[in-house]
């Protein structure tokens, strides 16, 4: 990977597989790094905790903020414990896993704290390859939201999605290329149940990771037999 200019990152880190992953991608293009996780609402805070050991480990500055209003806004099933998960994508929309707004106030807050540290690059590990039916996960959203939060601030931030294009094998891949994958592997929290590590092993997001890390490791046996 070719290391592109040294200035600061501002990282949204949640703690889980693609965003820790994305965090060392960070460090490795930019001279320092910022991550700042959010709170709210979430029924499995677990991830904040190993958040914060991750940052910790990393040497990464790290900040916490409270936006509880994101899961109060509307009935999704990773704030709302009455509400049974979608384990599959729903034939007429997004799964109820999905948090209406999440990215576009994650990455809204993220630029204003960005700006008030002189911070122009922000770095989110949203993919539209393994977008899971989430549309705020998608390129056109990102692209979109980050001409509205330049004419919005009148700034030039730019947001950078590392993972945007690839699939969950070729994260895997990336973490391992960065040195990380038994980190990310053994220390992240992807699981919808909260258990972490490869996690309960039948959520959707724990269907999507393992699969993914199947493919990685075969494929690299094959190369290395």
């Amino acid at each position: 990977m070719k290391p592109m200019n040294k200035e600061t990152a501002l990282v949204v880190f949640s703690g889980g597989q693609d965003s820790t992953t994305c965090l060392f991608w960070a460090k490795r293009n930019f001279r320092r790094v910022v991550a700042l996780t959010f709170v709210y609402g979430q029924k499995h805070v677990l991830e904040v905790q190993m958040a914060q050991a991750i940052a910790q480990e990393a040497d990464v500055e790290w900040h916490q903020m409270d936006v509880s209003f994101i899961g109060q806004l509307g009935r999704n099933s990773l704030t709302d414990s009455s509400l049974e998960m979608d384990q599959e994508k729903p034939a007429d929309g997004p799964p109820n896993t999905f948090v209406p707004g999440r990215n576009l106030f994650f990455l809204s807050i993220a630029a204003v704290f960005a700006r008030e540290r002189g911070i122009n690059h922000l770095v989110t590990g949203v993919s539209q390859t393994d977008f899971s039916g989430y549309p705020d996960c998608r390129d056109a959203f990102i692209k979109s939201l980050n001409v509205t939060l330049n004419l919005g601030m009148d700034e030039q931030f730019v947001i950078h999605t590392p993972l945007m294009w690839i699939d969950k094998a070729q994260t895997w891949a990336m973490a391992d290329e960065l040195g990380v994958l038994d980190l990310v592997r053994q220390r992240t929290l992807t699981c919808y149940n909260g258990i972490p590590g490869d996690g309960c092993g039948h959520c959707p997001a724990c269907k999507l990771r393992r699969e993914g890390l199947r493919l990685y490791l075969c494929e690299k046996e094959g190369r290395q037999g």
